[in-house]
C-alpha cells in the first residue's frame, strides 16, 4: 500500500509574526481587528489587539501541519488559538541544548522536532546563520522565512509560504 509522505510542518512564532510590534492593525486600512466579543481580558498581553483574526483562516488553509514554535508554549493555545479561530496546535517543547554561536536558540530544536520532515519556520529573528545551519543539519526541505516584526505576517509572506509549501509536496 502507498504511504504518502507526511505533510510539511509550519513552525509558527508569535511575537513579531502574529503580533506585530509596529502600527496597530486597527490603524491599518482593510485589516480586521479582534472583535469586542472575542477581545482579550484587560490584563492580557498588551499587544493582543494587534492580532489579525483572519490569519487563523489563512494558516489553516495552508497545506501543512501547524506547530507553535514560541516561548508562549501552551499559552499560545490558551490565548492565541481562540483569537485566531484555530484548534489547539502541537507546541515545540524546547530541549536543553548547547548554544551555537551566531545561531538562533530555536534552530537546533526545530530541526530535531522536524525529524527530517519538510518544514517552514516563520519567525522575525531568523538570520543567514540559521539558514546555513539548517541546510547542513536537516536532510529534508526547509524554508526559513523571516517576517518583518513591525508588520507581522503580510499577504506577501502568505504568498511566499504557500508557494513553497505547494512545491515541497
Amino acid at each position: 500500500m502507498y504511504d504518502p509522505a507526511p505533510r510539511p510542518l509550519l513552525f509558527l512564532d508569535v511575537d513579531g509574526t502574529l503580533i506585530p510590534f509596529g502600527t496597530p492593525t486597527a490603524a491599518q486600512p482593510g485589516i480586521p481587528r479582534v472583535s469586542e466579543a472575542s477581545a482579550p481580558p484587560t490584563d492580557a498581553h498588551p499587544l493582543l489587539h494587534k492580532v489579525n483574526p483572519e490569519h487563523g483562516r489563512r494558516l489553516e488553509s495552508l497545506p501543512c501541519d501547524l506547530v507553535w514554535a514560541t516561548t508562549w508554549m501552551d499559552d499560545a493555545n490558551d490565548v492565541l488559538a481562540p483569537l485566531l479561530g484555530l484548534p489547539p496546535l502541537p507546541v515545540v517543547d524546547w530541549p536543553d541544548s548547547d548554544e551555537v554561536r551566531h545561531l538562533h536558540w530555536k534552530t537546533p530544536g526545530l530541526v530535531e522536532w522536524a525529524q527530517g520532515r519538510a518544514f517552514v519556520w516563520v519567525d522575525d529573528e531568523i538570520t543567514h546563520a540559521d539558514q546555513d545551519w539548517v541546510s547542513a543539519h536537516h536532510p529534508g526541505a526547509a524554508l526559513l522565512h523571516r517576517g518583518d516584526p513591525r508588520r507581522g505576517l503580510t499577504e506577501r509572506d502568505f504568498t511566499v509560504i504557500e508557494s513553497w509549501l505547494r512545491q515541497a509536496r
